[in-house]
């Protein structure tokens, strides 16, 4: 019996120590480089693909007007663009991320491989939403699978973040350790996608009738919103430090004063 809690014991640790043994750094981003280039260049090859006008019906049903005829496939070309800006953020993120880890675990590369996974579903994202413009009948149910996607390829790189915080001392740069400077950035950046695309999800569940605008707001504020938060962040810090500095500027008035009052003023 003592064996075999010793045994399992020992396995555990084992597990556990396995999942914490460095993991080359380099090769995880060259690896997720490669994934984000494919998945972008997977977009492009469908429009080019399925969205260009045939030579013969520019001719006869434009009349020659190459114009008009693309004019035709916009809500496709709209599609692809929301899209191309998801994988760009989503990089963008994972670019951030790893660039304020100084060592990368298992564990860590076995996130950013699900995330990975997720992303390469990013095509068929757009194929779903690209069926937009021709009206059909399943659009809440694309757009619920494309916040899917978008949701858990984002909340894996969430949990990167949670696990390299986990180790901070030898994972993450000083200034990117819990209450280091661009901690609060670099933690409300990475909560923006799942929470955006989370509430999308819900949002289209309530208001179905509606699950097309909300889509495409979603598409277009979220950039904004990546603007908007470094900005915010930089505020609320500033405002946090000029509080914190009034506070300490009133104690040390207060120890002045009490060095200079006498021992009987002091007392009464």
């Amino acid at each position: 019996g003592q064996r075999g809690e010793e045994e399992e014991h020992h396995s555990l640790e084992t597990f556990t120590f396995y999942l914490s043994e460095p993991l080359s750094k380099e090769r995880v981003e060259a690896f997720s480089d490669g994934v984000y280039a494919i998945v972008a260049t997977l977009l492009i090859l469908d429009i080019c693909e399925d969205n260009v006008p045939d030579p013969r019906e520019v001719e006869e049903k434009f009349h020659g007007s190459l114009l008009e005829a693309l004019s035709e496939y916009g809500p496709n070309y709209l599609a692809y663009f929301g899209s191309f800006v998801t994988i760009g953020l989503l990089w963008f993120v994972h670019h951030s991320l790893f660039l304020y880890v100084t060592k990368a675990t298992r564990l860590m590369g076995l996130l950013n491989i699900l995330s990975l996974a997720f992303i390469g579903g990013l095509p068929l994202a757009y194929q779903l939403t690209s069926e937009f413009a021709e009206k059909s009948h399943n659009e809440i149910e694309a757009i619920q699978v494309s916040c899917v996607i978008t949701f858990f390829a984002s909340i894996f790189q969430f949990a990167i973040w949670t696990t390299a915080l986990l180790n901070e001392e030898e994972t993450l740069h000083a200034f990117a350790r819990y209450g280091g400077k661009e901690h609060a950035f670099m933690f409300a950046k990475l909560a923006l996608y799942p929470c955006v695309s989370l509430g999308a999800f819900f949002l289209t569940c309530l208001l179905s009738e509606f699950s097309t605008a909300i889509f495409h707001l979603m598409q277009i504020v979220i950039p904004f919103a990546f603007l908007a938060l470094r900005i915010f962040v930089r505020f609320s810090l500033t405002a946090i430090k000029s509080v914190m500095s009034l506070s300490r500027r009133k104690v040390v008035l207060l120890e002045e004063e009490e060095a200079c009052l006498s021992p009987n003023e002091t007392l009464s």
